[in-house]
């Protein structure tokens, strides 16, 4: 027997196709959340989230986090402090300040040292000129000097 309104039946799969999509990206996001905040601690990403809490800034938000930090750095196949390589050469040389000064502290909390930040921002500066270079030094050594104290003061609190 065919359905007497065809447009109740297609408006109630449409929404069950949205219910299911909405759960979907919800795991996304619940699983890019955890790694974003693994990779660039609490206080980066809930001031970013802040920011993002505008009716117009959530959507960006939202897909930032599933696509990058779930899709790209949840990935199999390489390890965190080498995506953070990567992405702190892509922002170097793109110029993007305040997303490299924060990858950069990233980069540590991943496992990069020190010199392998710098030997990589030798390289920006080589490949990609001596301005980039040079603001990439700038950006870097304030994340790294910023990092610090700030793992300072939490062995401070854990030794009190």
């Amino acid at each position: 027997m065919s359905n007497p309104n065809p447009t109740a039946s297609t408006s109630a799969s449409a929404s069950a196709s949205e219910e299911q999509r909405d759960a979907a990206y919800d795991v996304l996001f619940d699983r890019g959340i955890q790694q974003r905040r693994k990779v660039l601690g609490d206080a980066y990403v809930d001031n970013q989230l802040n920011k993002g809490q505008s009716e117009f800034m959530r959507p960006i938000q939202e897909y930032v986090t599933r696509s990058a930090w779930e899709g790209l750095w949840s990935r199999p196949g390489m390890e965190l402090k080498h995506r953070s390589l990567v992405v702190i050469t892509i922002l170097a040389i793109g110029g993007h300040e305040k997303e490299l000064h924060g990858h950069t502290k990233g980069a540590l909390n991943n496992g990069l040292t020190e010199t392998e930040i710098r030997e990589c921002m030798m390289h920006v500066t080589g490949y990609g000129g001596f301005p980039k270079g040079l603001e990439a030094f700038r950006i870097c050594e304030r994340a790294i000097i910023e990092w610090n104290e700030e793992q300072a003061a939490l062995k401070a609190q854990e030794n009190k």
